[in-house]
């Protein structure tokens, strides 16, 4: 986790603001790997995409499945979901009675940690931001898998939240 008093003024953080829970999730590994599968699969563009859950991760709900989604901008920069896409799995997911449990998207060259222009962009609080890293120094040391991180971003705060693999 970044601690508080992380000295990269470029990633923001928590603003002072207390955390907003959850504190830690459990991601399935099916889903785990979806994501880090389809991140390499988009390189060197950043790739995106919706787990849907039950309940929000705050209420605790359970991720459901992964849904890759299109990277408008197809730009290893930034990304945003194609509008049509994020409008079908709007209604398929309200018509589920289900959630956007997550907005996940890579990072291809830097920490998976979200940046200014990441949380300008949040426009679901209730939500968790997952964040995959393709960069080589953000992998695990002893089993070079991808760095994979969860956060909630709440009026501009950035709380990070622990992620366990299941399975």
């Amino acid at each position: 986790m970044v601690s508080e008093a992380d000295p990269d003024p470029y990633y923001p953080g928590s603003g002072g603001s207390p955390h907003p829970g959850p504190a830690s999730v459990t991601l399935p590994a099916a889903i785990h790997d979806g994501i880090v599968e389809q991140a390499r699969r988009e390189a060197p563009n950043e790739a995106c995409g919706i787990v849907i859950g039950d309940l929000p991760a705050a209420e605790g709900g359970v991720a459901l499945r992964w849904a890759p989604l299109r990277n408008q901008f197809e730009s290893p920069l930034r990304y945003a979901i194609e509008p049509e896409d994020l409008l079908r799995l709007t209604i398929e997911t309200d018509d589920a009675d289900e959630v956007f449990w997550a907005i996940v998207h890579s990072h291809v060259a830097s920490p998976a940690r979200p940046s200014p222009t990441d949380v300008r962009e949040s426009h679901y609080p209730e939500a968790l931001y997952l964040l995959v890293s393709l960069d080589p120094a953000e992998a695990d040391p002893a089993s070079g898998a991808a760095s994979l991180r969860a956060w909630r971003i709440v009026d501009g705060g950035v709380h990070e939240v622990e992620v366990h693999i299941d399975g």
